[in-house]
């Protein structure tokens, strides 16, 4: 192992969503991860979030991941902790966390923002409270365009996982 490298803590997902639930931010959980609450047999490494863009939540978002000692992603070792107006543009913020990754997105494929995809959300029971997924079939539609060799693979997983769903 290189003593020079930083070492990253084991992701805990988990810790991450039960602190956007208890901080009572107002987001849907896009990505790997909302496909794995569905029943996805995948992995993933991060959490991705599009989030309210209110002030209010914003102001929560904020407080909550300087909490975490949130810090933005950056190819070298410069610390650079998130502010405040960075979740308000229409920018994708990709941080590290003493908990792990998570990626605060402020739209999706198409340009899907959060009140776009309120409709498309789910309730989905999380320990003793309950999260906002993104449906998997809407994760599928939005996936369809896509070119990323990872997204296309994914997608036959997410429609297998679909067919078993509505199966039962």
């Amino acid at each position: 192992m290189d003593i020079g490298k930083r070492q990253r803590p084991i992701p805990d997902l988990s810790a991450i969503l039960e602190g956007l639930i208890s901080a009572e931010i107002e987001f849907i959980l896009v990505g790997g991860l909302a496909a794995v609450t569905q029943g996805a047999p995948i992995t993933t490494m991060d959490v991705d979030i599009v989030h309210d863009q209110s002030p209010e939540n914003i102001a929560r978002l904020q407080a909550f991941l300087k909490s975490i000692n949130a810090i933005h992603r950056r190819p070298d070792d410069k610390i650079i902790a998130p502010k405040t107006e960075d979740f308000s543009g229409m920018d994708h913020i990709l941080l590290s966390t003493r908990l792990g990754p998570i990626d605060i997105l402020a739209f999706i494929e198409e340009g899907n923002t959060y009140p776009d995809l309120l409709r498309h959300s789910r309730e989905v029971p999380f320990k003793d409270r309950s999260l906002k997924v993104l449906d998997l079939r809407r994760m599928i539609e939005l996936k369809q365009s896509s070119r990323d060799p990872k997204d296309r693979q994914r997608m036959l997983i997410f429609q297998d996982t679909l067919r078993q769903i509505e199966r039962f």
